[in-house]
C-alpha cells in the first residue's frame, strides 16, 4: 500500500512538471501529421543547410561563368630610379682611336617613370570553358535532388515519431482502462474479503498488479514526453513550444491510400534522379578532358600610357608632362602537340567512371525494385498482424469479462482473473506494437514507391 501511494506521489509531480512546463511555453501549435512535417521542412535545420548548398553552387556557377566572360584589367606604376640604370658601349663608337676592350658608360631612362595600362582577355574558343558552363545547370540540379533527399529521410523521420506518439494515446488509454478495471475489482475484492470470501493475499496480490501497472504508465508518460521533444528537435521547434498531435489513427486510415500508390516508377525516386545526375556529370567530364586536345583561341587588348620626367622634380601628374600611348590587339591561338599522354589518361579515367556510374545507376533499379518488393510484403503482413491482434485483444477482453463473472458468482478464483488479466495486457501490448508497425510499414511503403 505505501508503494502504491508512492506512485500516486510520483504522477502528482510529474503531473506538476507538466502542468509547469506548458506555463512557460511561448507558443501553442495544433499540428496534423502534413502540418508537422510542412513545419519541419521550413524549420529543421538540416535542410537549411542543405539548400545553402544549392546557393553555394550557384556561386561557384558565377566562378564558371566568369571564364568565360571578358577579363578586364587595369595596372599603374610609378617609379623613382635613385639611380639610373648603366648601359655599357663600345668607346670607338665615338672615338675611332679607342681599343676595342674599352667601353663607355652611358645612363639610358629617365628618373620618374609612371604607367597606366588597361588590358582585355576574351576567350574566343575554349573547349573546356564550354563544357564547364554546360555543367553549371547539372550541378545546381544535382545539389537540389540531394536537398530532395534530405528532406524525404525529414519527412519519414517525423511521420513515424508523429504517429508513434499517436499511438501512445490509445496506449494511455488502455492502461487506464486496465488500471480503473483493477480499481474496481480491488474494491470488490476488499469487500469480499470483509465478508471472509477471499484471503487477504488475494487483496495484496491485486494491490501489487495496481502498482506495477500505475508504474508502467508513469514510465510510459515519461517516454511520451521524451518523444514529443525529439519530434520538436527533428521539426527544428524551440522546446519550450507546446505541441499537440491532431491526427488520429485507426485501421481504415492506415490501409488508406495504399493501393493507388502501388504503381511506380523509378524516376519517382529522387536517389534515382541524382543518380541519372551524376551519370550525366561524367559524361560531360569525358567530353571535357576531349576537349582538352584541341586548340584554344584567346583575343586581347591592351592600351597603356608612359609617362618620364628627366629632373629631380617629381611632375608626372602636371598638365605638362609628356605621357606616350602604347596598345595593341591580338590573338593567341595554343596548339596542344604533346602533354606526356596525361590528357589520355584523363580521358580514359573518366570513362572507366562513366561506366561505373552506369553501372550504379543499373544496380540501383534492383535495388529499388527490392525495396518495393520489401515494402509491399512487409506492409501486408503488418495489416494482417494488427487484424489478428486486434481481434486477440478483443477476445482477451471478452475472457477478462467472463473470468470475473464467474469470480462474482463465486464458481471461479481470483487466479483466474490475474491470468486473464495477463493474457489481455500482453494482448493489447501486442496490438499497440501491431498498430505501430503497420504505420511504419506505410510509410516505408511509400518512401519506396516515391510517393512519400
Amino acid at each position: 500500500m505505501k508503494r502504491n501511494k508512492f506512485i500516486q506521489t510520483g504522477k502528482i509531480i510529474a503531473l506538476a512538471l507538466l502542468i509547469s512546463g506548458s506555463s512557460m511555453a511561448q507558443t501553442t501549435n495544433q499540428f496534423s501529421a502534413k502540418q508537422a512535417v510542412d513545419y519541419g521542412l521550413k524549420n529543421s535545420y538540416q535542410v537549411k543547410n542543405a539548400l545553402l548548398d544549392i546557393s553555394e553552387q550557384q556561386q561557384q556557377n558565377r566562378e564558371l561563368t566568369a571564364a568565360a566572360l571578358p577579363q578586364i584589367n587595369a595596372s599603374g606604376s610609378i617609379t623613382d630610379y635613385t639611380d639610373i640604370p648603366v648601359t655599357l658601349i663600345p668607346a670607338g663608337i665615338f672615338d675611332s682611336t679607342a681599343p676595342p676592350t674599352e667601353y663607355k658608360a652611358f645612363a639610358f631612362g629617365t628618373k620618374w617613370n609612371g604607367s597606366a595600362t588597361v588590358s582585355l582577355r576574351q576567350v574566343l574558343f575554349d573547349g573546356q570553358v564550354f563544357i564547364g558552363l554546360s555543367a553549371r545547370r547539372v550541378i545546381v540540379d544535382e545539389r537540389k535532388r540531394q536537398e530532395e533527399i534530405t528532406e524525404i529521410n525529414i519527412r519519414t523521420n517525423i511521420y513515424k515519431i508523429y504517429y508513434q506518439l499517436v499511438a501512445s494515446k490509445t496506449q494511455i488509454a488502455l492502461l487506464d482502462s486496465n488500471i480503473n478495471r483493477l480499481l474496481k475489482l480491488d474494491h470488490d475484492t476488499k469487500e469480499i474479503y470483509k465478508n471472509g470470501f477471499a484471503e487477504k493475499l488475494d487483496v495484496d496480490r491485486l494491490s501489487v498488479q495496481i502498482a506495477n501497472l500505475q508504474t508502467q504508465e508513469l514510465s510510459t508518460k515519461n517516454n511520451i514526453a521524451n518523444g514529443y521533444t525529439g519530434l520538436k528537435i527533428l521539426m527544428g521547434m524551440p522546446v519550450k513550444d507546446s505541441l499537440v498531435l491532431t491526427d488520429t489513427l485507426n485501421d481504415d486510415k492506415i490501409r488508406e491510400g495504399v493501393l493507388e500508390n502501388s504503381n511506380y516508377n523509378y524516376s519517382d525516386r529522387k536517389e534515382f534522379q541524382l543518380s541519372q545526375l551524376n551519370n550525366k556529370l561524367n559524361e560531360l567530364t569525358v567530353k571535357r578532358y576531349n576537349r582538352s586536345q584541341i586548340p584554344t583561341l584567346y583575343f586581347n587588348g591592351v592600351y597603356g600610357k608612359q609617362g618620364y620626367s628627366a629632373d629631380n622634380n617629381f611632375d608626372l601628374l602636371d598638365a605638362n608632362s609628356s605621357w606616350y600611348t602604347t596598345s595593341y590587339v591580338g590573338v593567341n591561338l595554343s596548339i596542344p602537340i604533346f602533354n606526356g599522354f596525361s590528357a589520355r589518361a584523363k580521358i580514359e579515367e573518366s570513362k572507366i567512371q562513366l561506366r561505373q556510374s552506369q553501372n550504379q545507376l543499373e544496380n540501383l533499379k534492383l535495388s529499388i525494385d527490392n525495396d518495393v518488393a520489401v515494402a509491399k510484403n512487409n506492409f501486408a503482413t503488418a495489416i494482417t498482424t494488427m487484424d489478428f491482434q486486434k481481434q486477440n485483444m478483443q477476445l482477451a477482453e471478452t475472457v477478462y469479462d467472463q473470468t470475473k463473472k464467474k469470480y462474482e458468482t463465486g464458481t471461479g478464483s481470483l487466479t483466474d482473473i490475474n491470468n486473464s488479466q495477463t493474457d489481455l495486457q500482453a494482448a493489447q501490448s501486442n496490438y499497440i506494437s501491431a498498430l505501430y508497425d503497420a504505420i511504419t510499414a506505410k510509410i516505408d511503403f511509400l518512401k519506396a514507391v516515391g510517393k512519400l
